[in-house]
């Protein structure tokens, strides 16, 4: 009986020892999760204190930023009523003081704004981070940077201007925009065609408005048979009778070539460009000059195609030959 009782008081030990071993355990656990979740909450509630601490440097900063904003908006505002003045010459440097004043202006507020809201913010931090001036970062904006100095120097040097009609790299069209970035046409045929400046800056590029006067001509045939000296008196008095083309420089009728089938005659005149376009010249003279040619019996030779048959022992053979009708 007295075993029994001692083996029961050692199994009751035992079990107090593990309970209280047990015990021991999971309250170390529970201590060591409660301090890993309060350093969590120290620094969240650290996160939120600097944020308030520095949300009005940061309310301050946004006010700054957007004053800066505003003062963009301003200075294109009077840059717009330069533009205005259709006396202006310069109208290109203006638009370049419009795009890259603005810009910078709101990329010095965006600086301020920075060194406001972060402490210890200097704009040399921003460019490290941004990694400008790094080779990898001077590879891949290369043609950035070439199309943003070619639009500058094409608005500062301003070999044409918006509203001309230029020819570059055999693409014609007016001039609707001269952006930093690309310059943009409106094709003959309705058509937008963007071309990156540095493109254009490269390229040689033909401006057809340069100018007032222009210079049209046409080349028209007549026949062997006919009059040279009075084809061309015919042509003369048509062009002196237009009164949008100009007296000088002269207007000439000269013959450039001895054709297959026609003597070619060459006609140049000027005309100015505020009055009348090339175009419109050129068609209306034409007409003028096969109406008078029909008058006066002068012909206008074509080439056609004459057939003639010969009949021979094994049958019918056909030969062609072209002569002038």
């Amino acid at each position: 009986m007295a075993e029994q009782n001692n083996a029961l008081s050692e199994v009751t030990q035992g079990t107090s020892d593990l309970l209280q071993e047990a015990g021991e355990k999971t309250a170390q656990t529970v201590l060591e999760h409660t301090a890993k979740y309060n350093d969590a909450y120290s620094t969240i509630d650290k996160f939120v204190e600097a944020f308030w601490e520095r949300l009005p440097y940061i309310c301050i900063a946004l006010v700054v930023f957007t004053i800066f904003y505003l003062l963009s908006k301003l200075f294109k505002f009077f840059v717009r009523k330069a533009l205005a003045d259709r006396t202006y010459t310069k109208q290109n440097l203006v638009l370049v003081l419009n795009r890259v004043g603005s810009s910078a202006i709101i990329f010095f507020g965006f600086l301020i704004a920075m060194v406001i809201a972060i402490p210890g913010f200097t704009p040399g931090q921003l460019m490290s981070a941004l990694g400008i001036g790094s080779v990898a970062i001077g590879f891949a904006f290369k043609d950035i940077f070439q199309n943003l100095l070619s639009g500058i120097l094409i608005l500062l040097g301003e070999p044409f201007k918006i509203g001309d009609d230029i020819i570059v790299s055999g693409m014609e069209g007016t001039v609707e925009d001269i952006q930093i970035r690309a310059t943009f046409l409106r094709s003959p045929d309705g058509r937008r065609i963007v071309i990156p400046n540095a493109t254009v800056y490269t390229s040689p590029v033909t401006v057809n408005t340069a100018y007032q006067r222009r210079r049209c001509e046409f080349m028209v045939g007549i026949g062997y048979e006919d009059d040279v000296q009075k084809a061309k008196n015919i042509i003369m008095t048509i062009l002196d009778k237009d009164q949008t083309i100009l007296s000088q420089p002269a207007f000439s009728v000269n013959v450039s070539a001895l054709a297959d089938f026609s003597i070619n005659l060459n006609v140049r005149w000027w005309v100015d460009t505020t009055e009348t376009t090339t175009s419109a010249s050129i068609s209306e003279v034409q007409e003028h000059v096969i109406e008078a040619f029909a008058e006066h019996n002068i012909s206008i030779p074509y080439p056609v195609q004459e057939v003639k048959v010969y009949r021979g022992n094994d049958g019918v053979e056909m030969a062609e030959s072209a002569r002038a009708k």
